[in-house]
Order: C-alpha cells, then structure tokens, then sequence
C-alpha cells in the first residue's frame, strides 16, 4: 500500500516544458518532414519511449509544438497589432515593420514556424501540411475582416478590394519569412516592409 503524500508510478524525469520548447526550435529550423524521431528525442535530451508517453506520435507532438509557438512573441505580435492599433493602416505597419525585426532575430530560428515548418512533406503527411495551410488561411480571414471594417469605417476607398489586400500583405509578410531563412536581415527586411505599404489604398499615418 502506498504512502499517503505519495504518487503511484515512476515520476516523470524531464523537463516537459522545456522539451517541447525544444521541439518547438528544431520543427521551426529544420520543418516538419526533415525532423527526425532521433532528432527529436536527441534535442529533447529525452528516450524515444517518454516521447511518445507524453506527447503521444511525432504528429501529435508538431501539433502541441505548433500551439507552443502560438504563444510566443512570434506568434503573437500580428494579433496584437490588430488588436491594439487604432486604424487598420497602423495595424499593418505594426505587423509588416516588427515582422522584420523578428523573422530575422538570431535568437531563434529565421522565420515564421506556421510559414515554412510544413510546405514540403511526403505524401502521408499531406494532413499536416493541410493544417498549416489552413492556419495561414484563417489569418488572411482574419485579416480581410479587418479591411472590410476599416472601409466600412472610411478609412479605405470604395473601390479597394479588403481580400485581394489581406492576400498581398500576406505573400509579402511570407516572403520577408523566406527572405530571413535566406540570409536577409532587418534592414532588408525593414525596406521590403516599406515598400508594401507604399502600396496601401487609403490614407497612411505614422
């Protein structure tokens, strides 16, 4: 019988926040499909078999790392911008401006993890590249409703079109994500920010 105060089972003995975090950097360097079990686990400082007793498969685990990264500072700062600034114009200066700041922050990997984590999978994780694909989706929606209010509000003209504007910031925004895995740094990618917003419809204000 066991102790009062005392929890059946062997303890788990590693860090499991810390693991994911480290699953989170390598899926964001390396992407999905180049990621092996052994990477993993080696990266995690953890066995094969705690892998799967606590996250469970490979996917499951990119799934959970996916989520993590949502909530860092890199995964944060565009709905924060569109949250906190007044005006959609400043909302996307917000995002395209510290986008080049943190795509290209050599304190993590280069880019954005929901970008380039899983483009090119093999064809039996065709479902994971679908998820990030819809991901990716949902921000342009996201996005396009803001541009839809900011008309509505007058802050673009009549004849701007919110979808075709919400598609454009968001190959720009995936283009400065390749361009920082490139090599490109902020100044770089401070100047591409620039000139996507010369192209704004509506009145800009800094």
């Amino acid at each position: 019988m066991a102790e009062r105060g005392t929890t059946r089972g062997r303890p788990r003995s590693f860090d499991r926040d810390a693991a994911l975090g480290a699953a989170v950097r390598l899926f964001w360097e390396r992407g999905y499909g180049a990621t092996s079990i052994g990477e993993l686990t080696e990266a995690m400082g953890i066995r094969p078999a705690s892998l799967y007793a606590a996250f469970g498969d490979k996917r499951t685990l990119f799934e959970e790392a996916v989520a993590a990264y949502g909530t860092t500072p890199c995964g944060t700062f565009m709905g924060e911008a569109l949250e906190e600034e007044p005006t959609a114009y400043r909302a996307f200066a917000r995002i395209l401006r510290e986008a080049a700041q943190i795509y290209a922050d050599p304190s993590h990997p280069a880019g954005c993890m929901t970008i380039t984590a899983a483009v090119n999978v093999a064809p039996q994780d065709a479902e994971v590249a679908a998820r990030m694909r819809e991901l990716r989706n949902a921000n342009i929606a996201v996005w396009t409703a803001r541009l839809r209010d900011a008309q509505r509000a007058g802050e673009l003209p009549e004849q701007a079109d919110p979808r075709a504007l919400a598609g454009y910031f968001a190959t720009i925004i995936q283009g400065m994500s390749q361009q920082s895995r490139d090599g490109a740094g902020p100044e770089a990618l401070a100047a591409i920010a620039e000139l996507a917003l010369a192209a704004w419809p509506g009145e800009r204000e800094d």
